[in-house]
């Protein structure tokens, strides 16, 4: 089956890049104001699994401050994380560690001040998953929709554990990152291995296929690791890391629409960002991202 990824269409015209920055559109620069004033946490988990949580405030630089967190987990054995949430004291989200995949809840005791760590083993086979994400419209939810990447490119969801459905097609992806979570439909904005930056629509009717559409063509290649978290009425903040050499780079990016999207490179991000994993942190009814 031919990828998912090639049948995008490239009749528009691709945006002019500039260095490693994407294209700032003067005469539509307001799309993506909203970033002046929106911030995001990364929640990443070292190599010695521990998992400090970085805060990172919009500017032209980007500010961030980084606190230091528990010990979770073994040395090296965390490999993919979901989202994190945090609900009435509790930080609860999806991690694989080595082969199998946890539904991991941690917080602090309210008595004893005492970390307490509960991973709930989901299942194994999950060494092969370069990507798990969670998407959650409503609060409370009224529609939840799981999402796996394989590395041999097949986009995997679950409605249920029992109701999955696979997108073969996405060998070409590097790293993708959850935009949008609506009543009908989830977005991800995904980086490819040649450089591009697409969008992968997924509508919530599990009969239809995913649709891609091309918002960049290159520059992106060098990005492991994308996350990315709501901005104001329809726009995304978008951190982007190449872990090669610890660097990030922040991003207000406009309303997706293909290669008309608005991105506004805000500069790089201070401190060094090398760690084998980093997701998203955000409150459990934190309203759904909606960057498309």
């Amino acid at each position: 089956m031919k990828s998912y990824l090639r049948r995008a269409s490239t009749a528009a015209t691709a945006a002019v890049l500039l260095g490693a920055l994407a294209t700032i559109a003067p005469s539509t620069t307001a799309a993506a104001a909203p970033a002046a004033a929106c911030k995001m946490q990364l929640q990443p988990v070292t190599s010695g699994g521990d998992a400090p949580n970085t805060t990172i405030t919009a500017g032209t630089p980007p500010t961030a401050k980084t606190v230091a967190g528990p010990h979770l987990f073994s040395p090296g054995a965390a490999r993919v994380s979901s989202t994190w949430r945090w609900d009435a004291g509790s930080n609860d989200g999806y991690v694989v560690l080595g082969s199998r995949l946890y539904q991991v809840s941690w917080g602090y005791d309210e008595m004893t001040g005492e970390l307490y760590m509960y991973p709930n083993l989901v299942g194994g086979g999950w060494d092969k998953f370069t990507m798990f994400e969670q998407a959650t419209y409503g609060s409370p939810a009224t529609r939840i929709a799981r999402y796996g990447l394989r590395n041999d490119g097949v986009l995997f969801r679950w409605t249920s554990w029992k109701n999955v459905r696979q997108y073969p097609g996405f060998a070409s992806v590097k790293a993708m990152t959850l935009i949008s979570e609506t009543k009908t439909y989830d977005t991800f904005l995904a980086t490819t291995r040649g450089g591009a930056l697409y969008t992968i629509h997924i509508p919530a009717d599990t009969r239809l296929q995913p649709t891609v559409k091309k918002v960049r063509t290159s520059t992106w290649q060098g990005f492991e690791t994308l996350v990315a978290e709501r901005c104001g009425t329809q726009s995304t903040l978008l951190t982007a890391i190449d872990k090669d050499t610890g660097s990030a780079y922040l991003y207000a990016v406009g309303h997706a629409n293909g290669t008309s999207t608005v991105i506004q490179g805000l500069g790089k991000v201070p401190g060094t960002f090398k760690d084998p994993v980093t997701s998203l942190w955000r409150l459990d009814d934190a309203l759904p991202r909606n960057g498309e």
